[in-house]
């Protein structure tokens, strides 16, 4: 049997650090007016770490045969933790902030402590996701800019947000600047919700910024511009879903650079104008995935977030806490009340959309309970966070907020036998979901708001029915 007494050798090795007889190492942090001084001792240094023992080798001793690093770019926080686990192998981080947590673990991947960054790499992803979203340029350029390819975990949260909000690095200041393999990520997402065309436009963009002596003007370029341009975007252009893009945009924005396309390419791209069944040569990718909703933006995700969360101001893009996941669409799935309560029973957090016919308006509710299908009788639920509202779209300007003002009444469950004619009901008829039983056949209902007495304000300037065209129901689950 072997006995392990790791704890006590982990405290004796830590004590070695104040130990001011035996050391041969000096290491000066941070240039500031904090600047302090560690010592060391090289063989410690040397085993527990590969970078140490290279620094090492490239200086030479004082006449005393102590060794100087000098690292004025470190924090003294910083390297206090980082001497601490070379001597100790124990990191502290329970009162750290998240941006020191983060500083601390490129600190270990520049030492090539690899077992500390990945391990910082995982507390960062499994705890402070909410911050790391928050600081989504910061974390972004940071990790590209190492070009190691060691920072898989962050750069996977990076791209699902990226995917599903592709303008957060489109749009950004520093969008231009992106390195190539950044980039490159980039575009070659299968789910990058974005269209093709606008894809495309990007990548032109990006192409034109690394090379800024090209021309303004397309009609001025020759030859040569066009080979630069395809050089630079040599590991770009096969990401791009060209035989996606609709003829007309083939047309009138990829055609003006087929100079930087091979041959074969652009025979098929020709081809496929002509003759979109004819088989071609050229490998074609397949469709980007389709975006969660046909109805609600981005932006309207960002503003029923920040209702959730009872928030005095929007959630930026990329600090949005949710998914919203989708349980059904009425076009896919159909329109009856019955779908709705077979489809979404147990599902809780849940947001319903839906689009009015022949207007430009956006309804919806949001339900933070189960929806329950089994009740005998029409049940009313009690619940002080279920609002409804009108979302800005089209010809209407702002967005309406109705929290519940008789929690009572919130929502009420509709009773098994009633399911195939009444669906979602919040408050008392105020958002109703219904079939007439004499339209049946068309597959389509009508929704209503009658009255406020349940909720604060209505949400439309009529109490007419009204006929949907589409709807949707999504799940809201945390990051």
């Amino acid at each position: 049997m072997a006995f392990k007494f790791f704890d006590k050798l982990s405290t004796d090795f830590t004590e070695l650090l104040n130990d001011k007889e035996d050391y041969n190492v000096i290491i000066e942090v941070d240039k500031n007016e904090n600047k302090k001084t560690f010592t060391a001792h090289s063989a410690v240094l040397r085993y527990r770490s590969s970078y140490f023992s290279k620094e090492l080798a490239n200086i030479t001793q004082n006449e005393n045969n102590i060794k100087t690093i000098s690292k004025p770019d470190i924090s003294v926080e910083s390297f206090d933790i980082i001497i601490r686990y070379i001597y100790g192998g124990i990191v502290d981080l329970v009162n750290a902030e998240s941006k020191f947590i983060f500083e601390l673990m490129i600190l270990a991947d520049e030492f090539e402590f690899e077992e500390l960054f990945k391990q910082v790499e995982i507390y960062l992803t499994e705890t402070k996701a909410s911050w790391l979203r928050g600081h989504f340029s910061l974390i972004y350029h940071t990790i590209f800019k190492q070009n190691n390819n060691k920072f898989k975990l962050l750069e996977n949260f990076c791209n699902d947000i990226i995917a599903e909000y592709p303008n957060i690095i489109f749009d950004s200041e520093d969008f231009n600047s992106l390195s190539e393999s950044a980039f490159v990520s980039i575009i070659k997402m299968d789910n990058l919700q974005m269209e093709e065309i606008k894809i495309w436009d990007k990548v032109i963009q990006w192409g034109i910024n690394q090379n800024p002596e090209l021309p303004s003007e397309l009609e001025k370029w020759n030859n040569e511009d066009f080979m630069k341009l395809k050089t630079t975007l040599q590991n770009c252009l096969p990401h791009v879903r060209y035989f996606q893009i609709p003829s007309e945009d083939i047309l009138y924005k990829v055609k003006p650079y087929m100079e930087i396309f091979n041959k074969q390419l652009l025979d098929d791209l020709l081809i496929h104008l002509i003759l979109p069944d004819k088989l071609i040569e050229s490998k074609i990718l397949p469709p980007r995935t389709i975006p969660q909703s046909t109805i609600i933006t981005n932006d309207h995700i960002t503003e029923i977030s920040s209702w959730i969360d009872r928030k005095d101001t929007i959630y930026s893009l990329n600090e949005i806490p949710y998914k919203f996941q989708l349980i059904l669409r009425g076009s896919k799935d159909g329109f009856g009340p019955k779908t709705f309560w077979d489809m979404c029973h147990g599902h809780s957090n849940t947001v319903t959309i839906l689009k009015v016919e022949d207007t430009d308006e956006i309804l919806g509710g949001f339900n933070p309970l189960e929806w329950d299908k089994t009740k005998e009788e029409n049940t009313w639920v009690e619940t002080k966070d279920s609002f409804i509202f009108s979302l800005k779209n089209g010809n209407i300007q702002n967005s309406i907020l109705s929290r519940v003002a008789n929690e009572e009444n919130a929502i009420c469950y509709i009773c098994s036998e009633e399911q195939v004619q009444y669906g979602i009901c919040f408050g008392n008829d105020e958002l109703l979901m219904g079939t007439h039983v004499n339209d049946f056949t068309k597959d389509k209902e009508s929704w209503c708001t009658l009255n406020k007495s349940d909720y604060e304000k209505s949400i439309r300037t009529t109490g007419d029915e009204f006929t949907i065209i589409d709807y949707e129901v999504f799940e809201v689950v945390k990051r």
